[in-house]
């Protein structure tokens, strides 16, 4: 089955749009776009000066030029009445926001959860905006950042009026305390019981609260209402850095919008707020990156939350296996068909903890299915390193080289428009908009410029599917038609409802057409995939002639695909194993490795007793998790046992601070 790679196949199903909660106890909601034009204004810390380096792990401190004693005696700017308009007495202050984060000590926080890293390990976990080391976006000047310093913390809460031991408090006799609120899973307890300390020490009292994740991360409860000073959770990171939900001034979440939006920590930060709408609504990658300097200037400046530090992903494989690669935003089996065995074998056993449900990448998105997938098709684009590259497409579609287009055109009453609900819509009165300029607007009547995108994917030549079949202008029909049919079960329809037109041009290409004001930042990783139109189903049908709702199934879809890819399914036995032997028609040439099976193993201790006796070659992250599990591994790897590489994965842990009460 032709099948999406790891980011493109989530940008197929909008998850690249936005974050999304990683629930360590808890499942979070997903996140979902919204735009509603509640401002609250907070107080931000003046304009600092910072030296500008162009090395990300140079630590740069502010200078006291940004922290002026007298700052926080003005009242915050004024806010909208009703619930949350009401300045945190403590939080509201910039200089117990930066104390908070000179107290805390983030290598100790890492200490505590990955005591078996090295510290240059730990160096790499590090985080100082809300991007990661090496993402595309991340600035690097401009930057204000916090190292431990316990010193600089109770100076700016002594200027901030907070005297007093073991706890502050200012001169009307409050205390200085504040409550802390996470999730109830071990990992949160161990570090948050550190953080707590690290505050006593500067003399704040913190008070935790280790709340379900349901409740926490609840649709009514937790964080979507904002009940809480500081909370802590962790973002999932992404190659698209997004973020607009996050930290706009509209997005903040308040009963008159209907608590929409993600921007719990009460921020709005002008300057910030019209940077991150500019860098989503420009597909212009410089651009883009200008904007989210900006965002992160002003970020990292007024500390309204504090990046702690990226969650480890460990992944493990034999001293045999050559070219294992171990990525945070790409899945290891992405390079299965470079794999080698140095003594000459050719058998990799992979072990899972979780079985699949179904091999069909449309319905199912969970680590394990996209393990084995990638053995199976061809993506569009791989994403390595927080990055796209094209695999099966000869180039990214991009409006730099022309593969795309995104011009100017004229809309009016009656037209089919992409409105800012993230909906298909007729354009009437009501219907909000974003128009070519990147405003937001209201339309009324008369007629409206705005973008309209139209992206043309050229795939390589020779696609074959294993019975020697071509991959042809059909296949891609096929996948469209299934893909985008309400019946076939997929996770959500958007992408597919924002395509004006799609043209098939050939067997290797076609263009896709947006309705205005559609603007996908990762356009250009691969818009349609490939269904082998060709296959007759073991009932004597034509896959081609079968409704979408029966896909789910089908065992030609869900159990035994016909590969495109470096593998074919030889076997399936439920709860046992998979076993997948090397495609002769593979465009990339037939791998070395003739056999790759997959071994369902009962938990991740038998695992790695396995990998360790030799009976298992490689564990990936999704097996490994972050506990006990991993010393061993890494212990192993040291020793020369195995190979063990450590990764900062794209989950990142922070506290956030919330700058209005109830």
């Amino acid at each position: 089955m032709g099948l999406l790679s790891r980011r493109a196949a989530a940008f197929a199903l909008l998850a690249l749009i936005l974050p999304i909660l990683a629930a360590c106890g808890g499942t979070p909601p997903a996140a979902e776009p919204v735009v509603r034009e509640t401002v609250v204004v907070v107080q931000t810390a003046e304009p600092i000066v910072v030296t500008a380096t162009p090395d990300p792990d140079q630590v740069v401190e502010p200078t006291t030029e940004g922290e002026p004693a007298d700052e926080a005696d003005e009242p915050a700017a004024a806010a909208p009445s009703g619930a949350f308009s009401t300045p945190h007495p403590i939080l509201s202050d910039v200089r117990v926001r930066h104390a908070i984060a000179y107290c805390s000590n983030r290598p100790e926080l890492i200490e505590s959860v990955y005591p078996f890293l090295s510290d240059e390990q730990k160096e790499e976990l590090l985080m100082d905006t809300f991007l990661p080391q090496g993402h595309w976006a991340l600035a690097t000047e401009n930057i204000t950042t916090y190292p431990f310093d316990l010193e600089r913390g109770q100076e700016l809460l002594e200027e901030a009026g907070w005297t007093g031991e073991p706890v502050r408090s200012n001169e009307d006799g409050d205390v200085l305390a504040l409550n802390f609120t996470t999730t109830n899973a071990q990992f949160r307890q161990t570090w948050g019981a550190v953080f707590i300390q690290q505050m006593a020490a500067c003399g704040i009292q913190v008070i935790p609260t280790y709340a379900p994740g349901s409740w926490w991360f609840g649709s009514t409860t937790g964080l979507a209402r904002r009940e809480f000073e500081l909370g802590a959770f962790a973002w999932v990171g992404q190659t698209d850095p997004a973020g607009r939900t996050l930290y706009a001034c509209n997005q903040i979440p308040l009963p008159e919008n209907n608590w929409e939006g993600q921007n719990y920590m009460g921020w709005c930060n002008e300057r910030a707020s019209i940077a991150i709408t500019a860098a989503n609504n420009t597909l212009d990658r410089d651009e883009r990156i200008r904007q989210y300097a900006i965002v992160q200037e002003e970020f990292t400046r007024d500390m309204v939350s504090l990046p702690l530090f990226n969650r480890l992903e460990a992944y493990a494989a034999s001293n045999n296996l050559v070219n294992f690669r171990a990525d945070p935003t790409e899945y290891y089996t992405a390079n299965a068909f470079e794999w080698e065995l140095s003594d000459g074998g050719d058998t990799v056993v992979i072990g899972l903890t979780q079985e699949p449900a179904t091999l069909w990448t449309l319905i199912e998105s969970a680590a394990v299915q996209r393990v084995v997938s990638f053995l199976l098709g061809v993506p569009a684009t791989t994403s390595y390193t927080y990055d796209f590259q094209p695999f099966g497409l000869t180039q990214l579609s991009t409006i730099e080289n022309g593969a795309a287009v995104n011009e100017e055109v004229e809309v009016s009453e009656g037209d089919t428009v992409w409105n800012t609900d993230g909906e298909a819509v007729e354009l009437a009165p009501g219907v909000e908009v974003v128009t070519a300029d990147g405003e937001t607007v209201v339309y009324e009547s008369g007629t409206l410029t705005m973008m309209q995108l139209s992206v043309t994917d050229t795939w390589v030549e020779g696609l074959t599917w294993e019975d020697g079949e071509p991959v042809k202008q059909a296949d891609f029909e096929l996948a469209y038609k299934i893909d985008c049919d309400p019946d076939s079960g997929a996770v959500t329809l958007a992408v597919c409802r924002s395509m004006a037109d799609v043209e098939f041009h050939d067997d290797v290409s076609y263009t896709v057409t947006f309705y205005p004001g559609v603007q996908w930042p990762t356009y250009f990783s691969g818009l349609l995939t490939f269904y082998p139109s060709h296959l007759v189903l073991s009932d004597g049908r034509n896959l081609a002639d079968v409704p979408a709702s029966e896909w789910s199934s089908l065992p030609e879809v869900v159990e035994s695909p016909l590969s495109s890819g470096p593998y074919t399914i030889e076997s399936w036995d439920k709860g046992q194993r998979m076993t997948l032997r090397a495609n002769p028609n593979y465009f990339q040439g037939e791998p070395a490795v003739s056999t790759i099976i997959v071994q369902f193993v009962a938990d991740t201790n038998q695992a790695v007793a396995q990998l360790l006796t030799g009976e298992i070659d490689v564990l990936g992250s999704e097996t490994l998790g972050a506990g006990t599990e991993v010393e061993m591994v890494i212990e192993a790897g040291e020793a020369g046992t195995i190979q063990a590489f450590v990764v900062p994965s794209s989950t990142w842990e922070h506290v956030d601070m919330n700058l209005y009460r109830r």
